[in-house]
């Protein structure tokens, strides 16, 4: 049996919120080489959550609060290494939430928004220009590869459901689908090992290092339908918000545009947040209602969570 070189880490996709000039946007932490935060697998951690906690806010000073683990990545091609020394990595990946980007240290990695690497996400805009001029005429290319017939059915049953042309159609959650068929079809940076065949790619998002990119649309997807059953995304809100702020949030997350008065109507039903008797302060606009997250329904009772309702 050949001996294999095997390195275990932890490695984190760690998101926050952040105001921006039309609502929110999701950042994700990343270092100087477009990477997740990662560290060893220390074996005198009682658990591996408490390992990724001490490593992070030692790394990052940011205290987590909302964390679980996603999957582990252990494919034999997924970092350089393996190729030069035969050393396999195997990363355990977790999901961790915190509510302030801007507590973070001077020395701390930095914060990117997830939509600068995976764009055809984001459709609180609309249907993205480019899954119609760049990604569907290079799947389609990649779907007529191959000769076999079943293969091709099988690529263009794929390629509808990741991809549909009919936006009502489009499921928020496939956002790993979706990575993995762009893989395939050599359509990111990552899945070329030639720097030159890399250059003449159309710019599909920012690539990151390794396979990091796949490990954040696991994180991505994994989220967006977490926020549907679990109250998880007041872990991303101040203590204090408006109804509209929370909005927002939302739709950051699952890069929808949702129905405004649907929105206001499940939230309050549910009995997810409270008034607080305060308002917002300075703005041109009218003062709104701040509202609270109520904690003490997670012992009251099991959450339905926030269901989605598009504006169309």
């Amino acid at each position: 049996m050949a001996h294999i070189n095997l390195h275990i880490e932890l490695n984190a996709v760690i998101v926050a919120v952040t105001p921006a000039s039309a609502g929110y946007e999701p950042q994700v932490l990343l270092d100087k080489t477009l990477a997740l935060p990662s560290g060893p697998f220390a074996t005198e951690h009682r658990t591996l959550e408490q390992g990724l906690r001490n490593w992070v806010q030692a790394q990052s000073g940011q205290p987590i609060g909302y964390i679980e683990q996603l999957y582990t990545f252990a494919d034999r091609d997924r970092t350089a290494r393996a190729a030069v020394d035969d050393m396999r990595t195997v990363s355990i990946g977790y999901l961790a939430l915190v509510q302030a980007a801007e507590k973070m240290s001077a020395q701390a990695p930095l914060w990117s928004c997830w939509y600068r690497h995976c764009p055809w996400e984001d459709h609180r805009g609309g249907y993205p220009p480019m899954i119609t001029s760049v990604i569907l005429p290079g799947l389609k290319l990649w779907k007529n590869t191959t000769t076999e017939k079943v293969l091709q059915q099988q690529r263009a049953q794929r390629i509808a459901i990741a991809f549909p042309n009919d936006q009502r159609h489009w499921n928020e959650e496939l956002v790993l689908q979706r990575y993995e068929l762009l893989w395939e079809a050599r359509l990111v940076e990552e899945s070329l090992h030639d720097t030159k065949a890399a250059q003449n790619l159309a710019p599909l998002g920012i690539a990151m290092a390794h396979d990091h990119r796949r490990i954040l649309a696991t994180a991505i997807a994994r989220l967006r339908a977490k926020i549907k059953y679990r109250p998880v995304v007041f872990e991303l809100m101040p203590e204090t918000f408006t109804l509209l702020q929370l909005q927002s949030a939302v739709e950051a997350l699952a890069g929808l545009r949702l129905h405004k008065q649907n929105f206001r109507r499940l939230v309050e039903s549910q009995g997810l947040v409270e008034e607080t008797g305060a308002l917002t302060r300075g703005g041109s606009g009218r003062p709104a209602k701040l509202f609270a997250f109520r904690r003490e329904i997670l012992q009251e009772r099991a959450v339905a969570g926030t269901k989605l309702t598009r504006t169309s």
